[in-house]
């Protein structure tokens, strides 16, 4: 006899067939927990906040930075960690934009506001460098020549002593082959860090410039300072002769005069920048 499976007896034998197969769960993914912010290092002087607002003014105003770069300074009371404004102008900048960040470069509270993305810079420098208060990265016009044309930046007068002997060039191709040239990593912060060594300036390859110091003021300073150097030392070579550069021995001296001096020009600039932060 011939028999026939009828479409009721067809779905019998499915639902017979998948009650015996042990059930099948859906396989979802545990939601990422997302990593723990840092600890603060702790209130910071308001009067500490305001000079690293102000440095954002004065650095514009001396026409080091424009809608690009950033200045950074360490932490008073911890070590690990330091201050940065968000990511905005640095003509904009107010006290309410300034943020923690542990050395890892991880704000520690973001409240929305976001990060400059080439923040590794800072980090990475103040790991390597104990004695860096203050780091300064710049788009500055007028050492970039310096960083593609293959003749080193030095000091050729006594305000840019603190560039002797000559200023190293971080090519990031080295460090990571062929990127967008910006520092946007730890492992690029950390290969800009160990091109600045121990010296106070450093060049990025058609990008800018890198200063670190002890304090705010004295890294505006060598900021400022580095692109008029460069300037002077562009005319000095556009004249065709030798130039007659600065002897190490002597930029060495010419040290201790600028760490007593230098707060005569930042007050300058200071108040300069106070009056039209007022205005506004």
């Amino acid at each position: 006899m011939k028999l026939s499976l009828t479409a009721a007896h067809a779905a019998l034998a499915i639902s017979l067939l998948v009650g015996a197969l042990p059930p099948v769960h859906a396989q979802t993914a545990a939601p990422a927990t997302a990593p723990a912010a840092p600890e603060s290092g702790g209130p910071v002087d308001p009067a500490k906040i305001q000079e690293l607002v102000i440095a954002n003014h004065v650095l514009t105003d001396l026409n080091v930075i424009d809608g690009f770069g950033h200045i950074s300074m360490r932490h008073p009371g911890n070590p690990n960690r330091y201050l940065l404004s968000r990511s905005v102008a640095p003509a904009l900048v107010t006290a309410d934009d300034i943020m923690e960040y542990d050395l890892a470069s991880n704000p520690v509270d973001a409240k929305g506001r976001n990060s400059f993305f080439e923040r590794y810079i800072h980090g990475e420098i103040y790991k390597a460098r104990p004695d860096v208060m203050a780091v300064i990265h710049t788009h500055s016009l007028g050492v970039i020549p310096f960083g593609i044309g293959g003749v080193p930046l030095r000091p050729v007068f006594l305000l840019g002593a603190f560039l002797s002997p000559s200023v190293p060039v971080f090519d990031i191709r080295k460090a990571a082959g062929q990127t967008n040239m910006l520092v946007g990593t730890p492992d690029l912060g950390k290969s800009l860090a160990s091109t600045l060594g121990s010296r106070s300036v450093a060049l990025l390859r058609g990008h800018g410039s890198v200063v670190v110091a002890s304090t705010v003021p004295m890294a505006v300073f060598r900021a400022y300072y580095s692109n008029v150097n460069a300037s002077l030392q562009s005319q000095a070579m556009a004249l065709g002769g030798k130039v007659n550069y600065m002897e190490p021995e002597e930029s060495q001296k010419t040290l201790a005069t600028i760490e007593n001096i230098h707060g005569r020009a930042w007050d300058l600039w200071k108040r300069a920048a106070l009056e039209k932060m007022t205005a506004k």
